[in-house]
């Protein structure tokens, strides 16, 4: 009985490394730099300069309220030494409401621009995931990753020349895009 037991657990076992076996070589993993990618991308210069333009209208609005907010300081502190303590004491709060004011339209227009970028670049995004798809299944890959974070840092750290040659999509998916050097 034992020997038995011992016979099955054997083949169990070579089986076992037989289907590891087969699932590492079927499994083909692929990369790809979006970023290079959309970098690429002739709309890409018109994106720019929308953002450009939006980025530096949110910067002219909150330039406008910092100098309201600076004079208010200002005119404050000229009159100080001649209005009533109750005065000085609304005033001081009206200049806490306009510096309020003044950290919340900041973040506003960080949101306002964060989502315009997205509203911008997310078509973009759309396309370039479709040739990945495209790209991938075409060379038959099991999975395709991005080689960088949105800020640029670097997600594979290494991989062989020979697997970069065969693995790194990157070029592949832009010229899917129609999109050359």
């Amino acid at each position: 009985m034992k020997k038995l037991s011992l016979l099955i657990l054997s083949v169990f076992i070579a089986f076992s490394a037989v289907d590891t076996a087969k699932a590492q070589q079927e499994t083909k993993i692929g990369y790809v730099n979006p970023q290079a990618v959309l970098a690429k991308m002739p709309e890409m210069r018109a994106i720019q300069q929308r953002l450009q333009n939006f980025t530096e209208r949110k910067q002219e609005e909150l330039t406008q309220k910092q100098q309201e907010y600076q004079l208010a300081v200002q005119e404050f502190e000229q009159k100080v030494g001649v209005i009533s303590e109750e005065a000085s004491q609304r005033e001081q709060e009206r200049l806490m409401g306009l510096q309020e004011e003044l950290q919340i339209a900041q973040q506003q227009a960080q949101q306002e621009i964060q989502q315009r970028r997205q509203e911008l670049l997310g078509p973009m995004f759309n396309q370039i995931g479709t040739a990945i798809d495209a790209v991938a299944e075409q060379m038959g890959l099991t999975y395709v990753l991005n080689t960088t974070t949105s800020n640029g840092d670097q997600i594979i750290l290494y991989a062989s020349q020979e697997y970069q040659n065969r693995y790194d999509i990157t070029d592949a998916v832009m010229q899917e895009l129609g999109v050359f050097e």
